[in-house]
This record gives C-alpha cells, sequence and structure tokens, in this order.
C-alpha cells in the first residue's frame, strides 16, 4: 500500500472506537440533554409557572408513562428488527425535545412536552441495554454498567452545567444548552454498528418470548426491585432541589449537591458490575437496598450542606450497587425469550415505578413534609429488599 493511500484511509480509524465506548458517549450526550433538562430546571422552572407540588410531581411523572407503554413493544422490535432504526428514533425525540421547552407558557404544555422526551429514554434504554447484553455475554454486568457509568457521566454533568446555566442565562440558555448536547448524540448515533438478532431470535413469536419472560420468577423480583429503586431515585431526583431551594439555597448549590451523587454512581458502577460477574448478582442488589434505604432515613434530619454531601453519596453508593446487578441478571435470565424482550420487561415495570415516585412523593409532602415522605422512600427500599432475598435466596452465589 503506498504512502499516500495510507494518508488517506488513516483519518477513518478515528471512528473505530469499541462499541461499548461508542454506545457509551452516545449515551453520554443524550443524558447529558435530557438530564439537564429536569435536573434541576424542570421543579425550579414548574414553580416558577406557578405549580404547586403536587403538579410538579405529576409532571416529573409524565416523562415516564411513555415507558409504561413503549419499553416492551421496543424490545420485542428490536428482537426482530436490530437496534439500529429504534435507536436513531430515539435519539431523533433527543434532538428535537429540547427546543420546544422555549415554547412554554403554563404547566400543561411543560407536562405535555415532558411526554414527548419521555419516549426517547424509553425506546433508547430498552434497545442499547439489550444490544450489549447480546454482544457481551461474558462479562455482562461489566459491560452494562461500563454503558451506565458512561452514560451517567452526562446525567453527571447535566446538574452542574444546569444549575450554572440557569443562573448565568436562564430557562432559554439551559434548553439551548439541552439541545446542543443532543445533537451530538444523534450525530454519534449514526456511527452505532448494530448486529442483527440471530435468526433464532427473529423466529421466536412475541407472545412466546413476553411469556418465557414472565414466567421467570427472578425476573420478576428483578424488575420490582428496578422499579422500587428507581422510583425512589426519580422522587429524590425531583424533591432533593425544592427541599434544598426551600432552605434558600443557589441553585448552583443543589446542581452540585446531585451532581455528586451522580458521580459515585460514575466511579463505582462499572467495578460493581465487574464484581457481579464473579460473585454473582444477588449480594449487590441486596446491600445497594439496604444503603440507598439508611440514607433516606438519614436525609430530612440533615439541614446543612456536608451532611447532605455524605447522605447523598451513600444513597449514590446503594443506587450503584442494586443497579450494577439488576439488568445484568435479567440478562442472565431471559435468553430463551430474547433479550430484547427480557430488557424490555424490566424497563417497563421500571418505569411504572419511576412515573409513580415524584407524584406519591409530591403528595407526601403536601400531607406530612419531607420528615414524611424521605423515610417513606426508605421504607419502600426496605420492602423490595424483604421481597427479592424471598425469590433470591436460593440462587447460587455466583
Amino acid at each position: 500500500m503506498d504512502p499516500l493511500h495510507r494518508v488517506v484511509r488513516r483519518p477513518r480509524k478515528v471512528w473505530r472506537l469499541p462499541f461499548i465506548v461508542l454506545a457509551g458517549l452516545t449515551g453520554t450526550f443524550a443524558l447529558l440533554s435530557s438530564t439537564m433538562s429536569k435536573t434541576p430546571a424542570l421543579p425550579i422552572f414548574a414553580h416558577h409557572l406557578g405549580a404547586g407540588p403536587a403538579a410538579i410531581g405529576a409532571t416529573a411523572m409524565a416523562s415516564t408513562i411513555p415507558g409504561i407503554f413503549i419499553s416492551l413493544p421496543a424490545g420485542l422490535l428490536r428482537d426482530r428488527f436490530g437496534s439500529r432504526p429504534l435507536l436513531l428514533l430515539a435519539l431523533f425525540v433527543f434532538a428535537t425535545a429540547p427546543f420546544l421547552y422555549l415554547l412554554v407558557t403554563n404547566i400543561g404544555q411543560l407536562a405535555g412536552i415532558r411526554f414527548y422526551h419521555g419516549f426517547a429514554t424509553a425506546i433508547f434504554g430498552t434497545a442499547i441495554t439489550a444490544e450489549i447484553a447480546e454482544r457481551f455475554r461474558a462479562r455482562r454486568g461489566a459491560a452494562l454498567s461500563t454503558y451506565s457509568a458512561l452514560s451517567t457521566a452526562g446525567r453527571s454533568l447535566a446538574p452542574f452545567l444546569g444549575g450554572f446555566l440557569i443562573s448565568k442565562s436562564g430557562f432559554t440558555g439551559v434548553f439551548l444548552g439541552c439541545g446542543a448536547a443532543a445533537l451530538v448524540a444523534l450525530i454519534l448515533g449514526f456511527r452505532l454498528p448494530a448486529a442483527r438478532p440471530k435468526p433464532e431470535i427473529r423466529a421466536t413469536r412475541p407472545q412466546t418470548s413476553v411469556a418465557s419472560v414472565w414466567q421467570d420468577r427472578l425476573i420478576r423480583a428483578t424488575s420490582l426491585v428496578e422499579a422500587t429503586q428507581f422510583l425512589v431515585y426519580g422522587a429524590v431526583e425531583a424533591f432533593l432541589a425544592l427541599y434544598t431551594t426551600r432552605n434558600g439555597w443557589p441553585a448552583w448549590r443543589t446542581g452540585v449537591l446531585l451532581g455528586l451523587q451522580l458521580l459515585s454512581v460514575v466511579l463505582l458502577k462499572p467495578y460493581f458490575g465487574r464484581l457481579s460477574d464473579r460473585h454473582g448478582r444477588a449480594r449487590f442488589i441486596r446491600a445497594g437496598l439496604l444503603s440507598g434505604a439508611l440514607s433516606l432515613f438519614a436525609l430530612p434530619f440533615a439541614t446543612s450542606f456536608m451532611p447532605l454531601v455524605a447522605i447523598n453519596a451513600l444513597f449514590g453508593v446503594g443506587f450503584a450497587a442494586t443497579t450494577s446487578a439488576t439488568s445484568a441478571l435479567v440478562g442472565d435470565r431471559s435468553r430463551a425469550g430474547g433479550f430484547g424482550a427480557g430488557m424490555g420487561f424490566l424497563h417497563t415495570i421500571m418505569d411504572i415505578g419511576q412515573a409513580t415516585g415524584p407524584l406519591l412523593t409530591g403528595i407526601a409532602v403536601e400531607i406530612g413534609g419531607y420528615r414524611l415522605a424521605f423515610p417513606l422512600l426508605g421504607t419502600l427500599l426496605c420492602v423490595a429488599l424483604l421481597q427479592f432475598w424471598r425469590s433470591a435466596r436460593k440462587l447460587p452465589a455466583h
């Protein structure tokens, strides 16, 4: 090969990133955009529009409703046609939704755009995790956790950047920033290779796939754990910003608090995923639920900044431990029905929990304040821990 030919070909290698890295970068910018539109922007923007706690909870819930209805069909479509068309569709929604926020003048419009935005997260999450679960069978926990940590880097940056943009340029600036990040994700998404599903998976009838997933008691129990974990996470994400605003803190300090929580997830989740590949999934799920419950019991009794930082870090550690193992465990158990079916079922149940969390927490805050709401969330994690222990107690350690 002559030198000129080598010079011409060399720039193309820039795009030849490992799949997990390219998927993670795409998820980073997509979730940076999505998270920055709600943390800390959503509750503050909704409050600016005149909404009360219950209305803010309902608005936060709107983005998770599509996942209840779309995740499982998206998983079945992924098993039949592959991930690429679904990923591009989701990234298109990511790229268009932020600019619609600029037109909002009342809380009803905001809820409607949050509903539209929720389709992106539901479709993208199901398709990309199913693709990873199929590609990395021997290192499933590590691969899923690595992708999640890379994409969560965007979530970690979002509160810092969102709080800064709100402080400097108001809501217009933060929503334009969301749009820019989503456009980068769309460009990266066109470079994602997505293999066609195996013939035996494509030949599986959808009702057979769903039945095989539903009949697995451990998949059901793990999905309920995921639902509870994200119910709690969504509620904390929505109402911790209001809790700190009530103390008179500026938006940037709220962004730092929530960003440090997510940073602990980014740093620890790949490590926990590798350990779950070696030592089994169940122990990490149990330990994560317990850590999260303890942090929520302590949260409403901390009124200064540094104790809240420590409590949020503990909550982040628990969230990382639990979610590093849940999707991998469902992937381990859902081979007969296809990875898309298993991940679609997991995301459907998860979104039910995430949809109800902010609404229930808003009602609890109105009834008894934060000293009722946050311990109630911790109690739900304890209930999830008990039901998972009953279902998984006969599961081998590895």
